[in-house]
């Protein structure tokens, strides 16, 4: 099974993620911009809040054998990826729009549209929207296990135990 799909098992669905693709697509009509023709991935990392913490990835590509990924990453304004790194993987991040604060090897820095950040493995690493932003992410290939997350309670990852 291919990463995307491992990702939209765990992803939001239904109502709550249809509903929650509009808001996105609305923004991102407003900045005039279109993302690929793929499902969008709604990701509340299990904690069933999404407002709070969470994202919407669109994923462009993910080359394993190629060793490359592209997804853009969207986040609502006040909303927050959990702090998590990768063994395995690096990656840049680029905003495309908006504005968030990275939290990246203990210091806080705040990244506007036009700015770019190497995340190297083995660092920790989250950012929240200080108003809706959408970031391209540049990556080795995407997958999940390689996500260690700071918080035990996400039931996802290579530090998740079933």
């Amino acid at each position: 099974m291919d990463e995307l799909q491992r990702g939209l098992e765990v992803a939001v669905r239904g109502q709550q993620a249809d509903a929650i693709v509009r808001r996105v697509r609305k923004q991102l009509q407003q900045w005039g911009l279109t993302m690929p023709d793929v499902a969008p991935l709604v990701l509340d990392f299990g904690l069933g809040n999404f407002e709070q913490i969470g994202e919407v990835e669109f994923w462009i590509a993910n080359e394993a054998a190629a060793g490359y990924c592209g997804k853009f990453l969207f986040v609502f304004g006040g909303q927050t990826c959990p702090s998590h790194m990768h063994r395995e993987k690096l990656e840049t991040f680029f905003v495309v729009k908006g504005s968030m604060k990275v939290s990246y090897r203990g210091e806080d820095r705040i990244m506007n549209a036009g700015d770019t950040l190497l995340i190297e493995t083995g660092a920790y690493h989250s950012f929240t929207g200080i108003e809706a932003t959408l970031l391209l992410e540049v990556s080795k290939p995407s997958i999940l296990a390689d996500n260690y997350f700071a918080d035990p309670r996400i039931p996802i990852g290579g530090n998740y135990r079933v």
